[in-house]
């Protein structure tokens, strides 16, 4: 089992959205970065834990904690060109882009990104390093344990 930290800005996608969901289940669509579209293709696996973060809102940290629950499909977003995610490059006999399907265990009460920056067992999660704009990352097992004694 792998672990993950997958951002959302509040104004898209927050935490109380997810719990209105059916199953508390998304598909998590629209990641155009390259990198985070690999980890979900490549890496990313039914079981893997999450934890679900608030980005570009006043208090930015941790909400959730989430597990992967459908493998690697092609984003259907990408074919519609109604769609913000539209890729016009993309075809249905060649996706460019794929998504997971990620289901919401719980809420949790909220990690800041500033309290993670109080510990030193944190400072090398991606998260925290400066330029890091990836809406996906890994998390090394030994962080992920960390945060929940935060809890």
């Amino acid at each position: 089992m792998r672990y993950w930290l997958m951002k959302s800005e509040p104004y898209e996608f927050k935490i109380d959205d997810f719990e209105t969901l059916p199953d508390r289940t998304v598909a998590w669509e629209g990641v155009r970065n390259y990198q985070a579209r690999n980890f979900m293709r490549h890496q990313m696996a039914v079981g893997d834990q999450v934890f679900f973060y608030h980005s570009c809102c006043k208090d930015p940290g941790i909400v959730g904690i989430a597990a992967v629950s459908a493998p690697a499909y092609p984003d259907a977003s990408q074919f519609n060109p109604q769609s913000k995610y539209f890729d016009p490059k993309a075809s249905p006999g060649n996706p460019r882009w794929f998504n997971v399907d990620i289901m919401l265990l719980r809420r949790i009460r909220l990690i800041p990104i500033k309290e993670l920056r109080q510990h030193r067992e944190l400072e090398r999660m991606r998260v925290l390093q400066t330029g890091n704009r990836l809406s996906i990352t890994p998390v090394d097992p030994v962080e992920w344990q960390f945060i929940l004694m935060l809890l």
